[in-house]
């Protein structure tokens, strides 16, 4: 072929190529701004955790799907989602009013039990809302050097842009909650989302580690972290105190009841307390994968699940384990009680039922 043919023949690939890439361009909706898709094999997508509102399931996971199921797991309707960001957590006061968290710094909220939702928050807001509460406070108080090192955080959350991923969300009720994330990030409202307040300096976190969990345990508030950071709300001092950790591992979540406190991580680590996390015993797990979920049953037995998949059953408050056979693993990243013969689970393939012995 001619020099002069190959040359018009690579300008009008390049051209094309252009062409190509505009229309691309042109065609691009960020994740925030888009829907998410309906899918008929929602159910055995990616999830990433399930909560009871009231009678009804509600499972959130990957590219925005959240679906709810009225039959205790068994049938499945995908939920309308404003957003296709993934999304890490589900909670629920109450039947009605639940809320959602996710990657993009994505707040969600329902107030139907889950059939629909509507984005309170993203991280294209947080950056600035950091920046302008903590430049409030500096200017307040100048002479306080710790303003400043957080106006700084929230100008860094201003200059990433969206990407901030929410790990976790919890309310008290259909007003008081907290989401948390990356980074130490941490948000408290007190008029169910409608305004959300930076919690950066309530923490007892001085590295900044990730905030992975909210658990609530006999009316106590915990956090989990990575690097050993274990938190517990401490009215007095209005802050996340810092607990002695037995393990420098990263921790996954809390799990417990009155008088016992499970917290589980990585590498099947799992310690107990019976005086609210001020004192940790080892628990033998057997397991040298990480454990990802726990919940009680309705006759107050703890259940751990790990990474893997394999489920753990302990009848004596949590002092010792036992793994409870499955015709098949499969991952487990959260759990639900439903009634008192079954557990949701829910993980990389979807949902699958637990029935307990």
């Amino acid at each position: 072929m001619g020099s002069f043919k190959k040359c018009a023949l690579l300008a009008l690939g390049i051209a094309l190529g252009s062409l190509q890439g505009i229309a691309q361009a042109a065609s691009y909706v960020d994740v925030l701004d888009l829907p998410a898709k309906p899918s008929a094999l929602v159910a055995r997508s990616p999830l990433r955790d399930v909560a009871r509102a009231g009678e009804r399931l509600v499972a959130v996971g990957q590219r925005g799907h959240i679906l709810y199921s009225d039959d205790a797991g068994k049938s499945w309707q995908q939920a309308g989602v404003p957003v296709s960001s993934d999304l890490n957590s589900v909670h629920f006061p109450t039947p009605q009013q639940g809320w959602a968290v996710g990657n993009d710094g994505v707040v969600l909220h329902s107030s139907d039990g889950g059939a629909s939702w509507v984005k309170q928050l993203d991280g294209r807001q947080i950056g600035a809302l950091v920046l302008a509460h903590y430049s409030a406070l500096a200017s307040a108080e100048p002479a306080n050097e710790q303003w400043a090192q957080f106006v700084a955080e929230g100008q860094r959350l201003v200059d990433e842009g969206a990407d901030k991923p929410l790990l976790d969300v919890w309310f008290a009720d259909e007003q008081r909650g907290y989401a948390v994330g990356v980074f130490n990030l941490i948000l408290r409202t007190a008029d169910g989302g409608q305004t959300w307040v930076p919690m950066q300096d309530r923490t007892d976190n001085p590295q900044s580690f990730h905030l992975n969990s909210l658990s609530a345990v006999d009316g106590e508030l915990y956090i989990a972290g990575e690097q050993g950071l274990l938190l517990k709300w401490d009215a007095g001092q209005q802050r996340f105190a810092a607990l002695p950790s037995p393990y420098q591992g990263t921790w996954f979540g809390v799990v417990g009841k009155p008088g016992e406190v499970l917290a589980y991580g990585l590498r099947g680590h799992v310690f107990r307390s019976s005086d609210g996390g001020q004192s940790w015993t080892p628990v033998e797990t057997g397991l040298p994968v990480s454990i990802t979920a726990g919940a009680l049953d309705e006759r107050g037995d703890f259940w751990l699940f790990s990474l893997a998949g394999h489920a753990l059953r302990s009848h004596d408050g949590g002092a010792s384990f036992a793994l409870v056979p499955q015709p098949a693993l499969a991952p487990v990243a959260g759990v639900a009680r439903d009634g008192a013969n079954e557990l949701v689970l829910v993980g990389e393939r979807g949902v699958r039922t637990l029935a307990l012995q």
